[in-house]
Parts: structure tokens; sequence; C-alpha cells
């Protein structure tokens, strides 16, 4: 998966407290026949809305006990769309940087945490409805008063090669620069390790994307929260075939259905990650005085 500060998911797939939420039930969401035919007939021709994800990163998308279907937030929403456009929904498990190439000939679009980078630019349609960025998690009631600008000589479990380790170890090394304590940084290979950690008061803060961070809240409500804003935001966006302005167009207005019906929201607050909301969809031109 292609890391951006503020990315969504976590690489630990062996996180069994992923499988305790089940996707939303998405039965109210009936096709739209308007938005529908926005559709250019490359999509609708075979009666599927294929998308192509990567389902191991909960809880945007990861597979569900049976080893083989993709659930998770990312997952709700491309069910959504598919049954808003009338289509049946076909997500086809991929490796994260093989699906992006084949948007438009294997797949419908992406849907796997996709953030909006101008470098990509040139590689599909953008079509945001998410915000991410970083947050740190503590001890519910934060007993050990760490405060987020000011980490000097807390104990901060993060996992390893995410890029919020690096946005640790550049606290650290202001906190050195200032005569201050260092930060003791805890670096370990799993989520589930890093959260457990603070749960279990062996470190006094963990540092994940905002979406992993609601997220293991919501699965140890009792002993955890989150502690002050996210920062870090990028966006995450649907991906369209480059130059597939109808495609873009009908996902953005079943996107914004979705926003205003409350059923992305609904998505949002089952898997933890409300504080991820955008209140409208957007098709990313890479300028922002010029975003529809």
């Amino acid at each position: 998966m292609l890391v951006t500060v503020g990315a969504c998911g976590t690489t630990d797939e062996s996180d069994k407290s992923a499988t305790q939420t089940k996707g939303v039930d998405l039965s109210s969401v009936k096709k739209d026949p308007k938005i529908a035919a926005m559709l250019p007939e490359s999509v609708t021709k075979d009666g599927k809305f294929t998308v192509g994800t990567s389902p191991d990163f909960a809880p945007a998308e990861f597979l569900d006990t049976d080893g083989k279907t993709p659930i998770g937030y990312d997952m709700d929403f491309a069910k959504a769309l598919a049954q808003i456009f009338g289509l049946k929904f076909e997500p086809v498990a991929s490796v994260f940087d093989s699906i992006m190439p084949a948007i438009g000939s294997k797949y419908d679009v992406g849907i796997s945490g996709f953030t909006v980078d101008p470098s990509r630019k040139d590689a599909g349609e953008f079509v945001s409805f998410l915000k991410e960025g970083a947050s740190y998690t503590v001890q519910k009631g934060n007993p050990k008063h760490v405060k987020i600008d000011d980490l000097c000589g807390d104990t901060v479990a993060v996992q390893t090669g995410v890029s919020e380790e690096q946005t640790v170890k550049t606290a650290n090394q202001q906190c050195v620069a200032q005569g201050k304590k260092p930060i003791d940084i805890q670096s370990m290979k799993q989520q589930t390790s890093v959260t457990t950690a603070v749960a279990t008061g062996k470190a006094d803060a963990f540092c994940a994307d905002t979406p992993v961070a609601g997220y293991a809240v919501k699965q140890n409500s009792d002993t955890l929260q989150l502690l002050g804003k996210s920062f870090d935001e990028t966006t995450e966006a649907v991906v369209v075939p480059k130059g597939d302005m109808q495609t873009a167009n009908a996902v953005k207005a079943a996107m914004q259905k979705l926003m205003d019906d409350g059923t992305y929201m609904k998505i949002l607050k089952n898997w933890g990650n409300q504080t991820c909301a955008m209140s409208q969809a957007r098709i990313e031109t890479f300028d922002e005085s010029k975003q529809q």
C-alpha cells in the first residue's frame, strides 16, 4: 500500500479484534435511476460494479473470518455505491500496487485506502470522500497526563514502518534538541501489540492512522480514548479510469447521496471512524481553486 502521512490502514493481518465488527445493513440503499443513468456502458454492460481492493488494512478493508470475504468501511461504501447504481457488487482482492494500473480494464474502480497525491494525478480520476490523518490514543481519562505538544519523557508505542513512526521520531528529535528527556519510542510489528501496550499501561500513548486509532478505541472503549484532534490530514478517494468523467461524476453523485441520507455516517460510526467524515464528495483536480 502506498503510505503517505495520515494514510489509512494497518499492515497487521493478524488483528483478530478486527473481526468483531461486521458491515452495516445496507438493505435500505436502493437504486437511483437518475444516478445510475450517469454511468457509461463500459461499467454497466456486465451488470457488475467491479471494485479492486487490497483487503489487508483493517478497518478499511480486510478479510472476514471466512478468509475470503472483504469487509470494512471501504467495502461498505463500495457495496452501497453498487446498490445505488443497480449493479451487483463484485469486490476483487488484489495486491495493492497492482490495482491502479488495472482500473478500467480489470476493475471499474479502485477502493482501497487510496490517498490523493498530486504525483498520481495522471493515474486516474480521484473522487474524494473521506479525510484521514494521524491520532494519538491514551488510556481512558488520560491518567498519565499525556500532552500531544509535549511528549518528552513519555513512552509512545507505534507500529514499525508506518508513517507515524517517523512522526514520533521527529518529535523525539525536538525533545533532544531542546535538552528535554527523550521519548521512549516502543516500535512494534503489529498494531494489536501497540494497542495492548497502551491498554495495559506499558506505554503512555500510541500514534496511528486516525481510522486505525478510532477502530482500536471502538474495540476497547472501556480502556482507551483518542487524545486531541487528528493531524497531518489528507483525503481518501475512489479511483476511476483517467479521463472517464462519466464514471467520476456518477460516483461523486452516489457518494453525495449516501452522505445526505445518513448512510455515510452510519457506516463510519459502525467502524468507529466518524471523525473522518467529509460533508461533500468532490472530484479532485489537484488545484484547490478548481475542485469540483
